[in-house]
């Protein structure tokens, strides 16, 4: 079942001959011919964006980071807790601090029987960072897979019990239909006894929202813009990331965070492999990523609705950050989930 990452190099290859980039014409077509133009954000993630986003979350003002793994440094032997001849699956993986952590927790004995198995879009950032984890835990079996969560989830299905992890609140990058399918779709790959860990952030002042979306070093804005040079890359377009300002706020409505791609001109962008022109008014934006934040009765009913119950919640002094553990839905009372706060 377990591959070495060298091993996985040809397939993560393939994979993205054969599917990406059918996949990437097919939602960036959607995307740029929609009344407000949008570029899924999953296509930040090539090497230079994972690396970009890598420099982000050591940045100061990015507080997820910093307050999530503070969470799982002291709750990580709970997380792992019971786990034996099985697998700890990451959605969307980028580096690998956070799981560290957890096989930290593990110890040697169990590492050695338990399978690590990445799964992020980007192939070469994945490869990477699973030869980096091999190197430091050469006990552990790793199997990367090159894979998009929001619908190659069927491609994980196992006996083995696991506990699927999916740090980062990258959840609120979802808008609440994706977000549910998303959770169907994991609550069908959870057998009796499997575990999800889902990390989410939480509402909180404006203004440490929108700080963290615009650092004082521009690095975010460096890696909104990149998106457009993957796209130029992928789809031979002709986007100059020059020409745009980058533009993220908290939107108080709906509760998420908006990073937008602002035209300082008018302009015309040509799309070769999809056959199209693009026109943008100066001051039009194309929305790059959502952000949304989350209250905890909204994120239990979001979990409840998936088929799924929650049985822990972790969370940092200051609320700024959760990690909530759910597994499949079972007649017991709602009340029973166990509350764990760092004191």
């Amino acid at each position: 079942m377990y591959a070495s990452p060298a091993l996985t190099e040809s397939y993560a290859r393939n994979w993205f001959e054969d599917q990406a980039m059918t996949t990437m014409a097919q939602d960036v077509l959607k995307g740029l011919t929609a009344d407000q133009k949008y570029i899924p954000s999953k296509y930040f993630y090539d090497a230079r964006g994972s690396k970009l986003f890598e420099v982000i979350c050591g940045l100061p003002e990015y507080y997820p980071t910093r307050t999530e793994l503070r969470l799982l440094s002291t709750h990580a032997s709970d997380i792992v807790r019971g786990l034996r001849q099985g697998d700890l699956v990451e959605l969307g993986a980028g580096a690998n601090w956070k799981i560290r952590t957890l096989l930290d927790a593990l110890g040697p004995r169990r590492r050695a029987e338990v399978g690590y198995i990445p799964v992020d879009v980007c192939g070469p950032a994945l490869l990477e960072s699973a030869a980096q984890l091999t190197t430091v835990y050469p006990e552990v079996r790793v199997k990367g897979m090159v894979a998009d969560f929001t619908c190659d989830l069927h491609r994980l299905q196992s006996d083995r019990p696991k506990v699927v992890l999916f740090f980062g609140s990258t959840i609120g990058n979802l808008d609440e239909s994706e977000a549910l399918a998303f959770l169907q779709d994991v609550t069908a790959m959870l057998k009796p006894g499997d575990r999800f860990i889902l990390g989410l952030d939480m509402v909180k002042p404006v203004e440490l929202l929108e700080a963290a979306y615009n650092d004082s070093q521009d690095v975010t804005a460096e890696f909104n813009k990149n998106i457009l040079l993957v796209i130029n890359r992928g789809l031979r377009a002709t986007f100059n990331p020059a020409g745009f300002d980058h533009v993220a706020f908290f939107n108080e409505q709906q509760e998420r965070v908006e990073m937008h791609l602002r035209a300082r001109r008018d302009m015309c962008v040509e799309v070769e492999d999809l056959n199209i022109s693009v026109t943008l008014k100066k001051g039009e934006t194309v929305l790059t990523e959502i952000c949304r934040k989350f209250r905890r009765d909204g994120a239990e009913k979001m979990i409840r609705d998936a088929g799924l119950e929650v049985s822990r919640w972790y969370s940092d002094r200051k609320g700024w950050f959760s990690l909530l553990e759910a597994g499949l839905d079972r007649p017991r009372p709602r009340e029973s989930a166990k509350i764990i706060a760092i004191p």
